[in-house]
């Protein structure tokens, strides 16, 4: 091989690297392409570079002969992908989920993370492409045993790892709920119509409560009935993981869908420090009446005391924007539909923007300018309702991480595509959920090494990049060799990041 200059008419060199193929001049790859000496001389290095690399790649031998080549590939018996099964199962094994025997579980983890579709084309894809045979069934069945055996098990390493990694200490802790819809018309004991996150009020559903630490990191997580109140979900979670790793002090960060009166009681009673986005607009005269005459600017706070609560009360001009542009699209949306005569006397209520539509006499729907107006004296305030031993400034640097949770959730339905769920049974649907929290460990810990490792690669990128790696096994004389195919830049690069190949 060797590099050549090509020059066109308009005197442009293009840098290319050539083989030697049965006496003839094939192209490899073009290196790139400019009029520049200095690009041009740099393009050249790049071109040795690469030479240099691909000698370096393990070779099966072709020779200048076409049949010679022909034979080689003839010669190949199977191409599996294994980058994943590398990258993946590396950190699976340093997560310590490999105390957990069972060959199918860690195959079922790595497929969510992979090529997360049902559990029979997953059987599907693990003959297809990475020559495991797992029947359907067999999966089922070991569903079946699972929830029983080992869901406990999964949240134990994950915690032990988690612990780890933060120093030996989980003070602060984040919890928040979303459900998660089926593709069945049937109720049962756990599916239930209710309200769903995803718009998707006519399917049945379950309500998942999910606790993390600083980060994201997951800590725990239980199922409860499609229709039950997310605030009543808190409790049994906090409660049931601080008993499990007898912990004495814990700070419970939540948003405001999880702030009420019973859920404040219950946490000051259980001894817990707590930080709950606050409702401002909802709070009594008085309370209202000091957060508007705070007359904060952008980026300052202030404390309200509340009995034996504080309320912390910040001011962003960003989030003034973001709340003053969703009020107008509201109010839009509404004039539309009142031109259009789709709003009868059943659409006055407090939800969302129909809390400014009013009777006018008795028949006529209007809209209340006026409350509309009032609304923007809240525009860009946000408070939050604590009894926590902190500073406001570490209140809301605190109450801040718990975005963590949301992205959680975000990739939990967009990467590893948790739902919808097609299982029927109470015990395959908690498998699934378990597995699902054992691939976002996982996920998670690649994030973590990346970054750790400088690495400008996303933890979706790597898994890209890790499943176009594949390892060929060709029949000689000797006996069949194997090889992994390093062909890109990318591909050598997360090789060497994670030392594998």
């Amino acid at each position: 091989m060797f590099v050549r200059e090509k020059v066109n008419k308009s005197g442009i060199v293009s840098v290319q690297v050539i083989a030697k193929i049965n006496g003839q001049s094939r192209l490899l790859k073009t290196i790139g392409s400019s009029r520049d000496k200095l690009v041009i001389s740099e393009l050249v290095r790049k071109g040795q570079e690469y030479i240099d690399s691909y000698a370096d790649q393990q070779t099966l031998g072709f020779s200048e002969d076409h049949q010679s080549v022909r034979s080689v590939f003839e010669s190949i018996s199977s191409h599996t992908e294994v980058g994943t099964a590398m990258l993946l199962g590396k950190i699976f094994d340093e997560v310590g989920f490999d105390a957990i025997p069972q060959e199918i579980f860690r195959q079922l983890v790595m497929s969510r993370l992979r090529h997360p579709v049902s559990k029979l084309r997953t059987s599907d894809y693990l003959d297809k492409y990475h020559e495991l045979v797992y029947p359907v069934q067999q999966i089922y069945r070991y569903m079946d045993k699972f929830h029983t055996s080992q869901k406990e098990l999964v949240q134990q390493i994950s915690y032990t790892h988690t612990l780890e990694i933060l120093g030996g200490e989980v003070h602060v802790v984040f919890y928040d709920v979303t459900t998660l819809y089926f593709e069945i018309d049937q109720e049962d004991e756990i599916r239930r119509t209710g309200f769903s996150k995803e718009g998707k009020h006519q399917n049945p559903q379950i309500v998942l409560g999910l606790l993390v630490s600083k980060n994201g990191y997951p800590l725990a997580y239980d199922i409860f009935e499609g229709n039950k109140f997310e605030g009543h979900t808190m409790l049994p979670v906090i409660d049931s993981f601080k008993a499990k790793y007898r912990l004495k002090q814990l700070i419970i960060i939540a948003d405001s869908g999880l702030l009420s009166n019973a859920n404040i009681e219950e946490l000051t009673h259980g001894g817990y420090e707590f930080i709950l986005g606050a409702r401002i607009k909802s709070e009594k005269r008085d309370i209202q009446r000091k957060i508007l005459a705070l007359n904060l600017r952008n980026g300052e706070s202030a404390m309200i005391e509340k009995g034996d609560l504080r309320l912390v009360v910040t001011y962003a001009e960003s989030r003034a924007g973001k709340d003053r542009r969703n009020r107008e699209k509201g109010l839009r949306k509404l004039e539309k539909q009142i031109k259009t005569g789709q709003l009868t006397k059943s659409n006055i209520n407090s939800r969302g923007y129909n809390k400014y539509l009013k009777m006018d006499g008795q028949v006529k729907i209007t809209i209340d300018y006026t409350r509309f107006n009032e609304d923007a004296l809240w525009d860009g305030l946000k408070g939050y309702l604590t009894n926590a031993k902190l500073s406001k400034e570490e209140i809301i640097e605190n109450y801040g991480h718990l975005w963590q949770i949301e992205k959680a959730f975000r990739i939990s339905k967009h990467d590893l595509r948790i739902r919808p769920i097609y299982h029927r049974l109470r015990r395959r649907i908690e498998t699934h959920i378990c597995i699902s929290f054992a691939a976002y460990k996982i996920y998670k810990e690649l994030e973590r090494q990346l970054k750790e490792k400088q690495s400008n690669l996303s933890a979706e990128k790597a898994i890209e990049i890790a499943k176009t790696i594949y390892q060929i096994k060709a029949k000689t004389t000797n006996g069949e060799v194997s090889h992994i195919m390093l062909l890109t830049d990318e591909q050598r690069l997360l090789a060497k990041l994670f030392d594998f190949g």
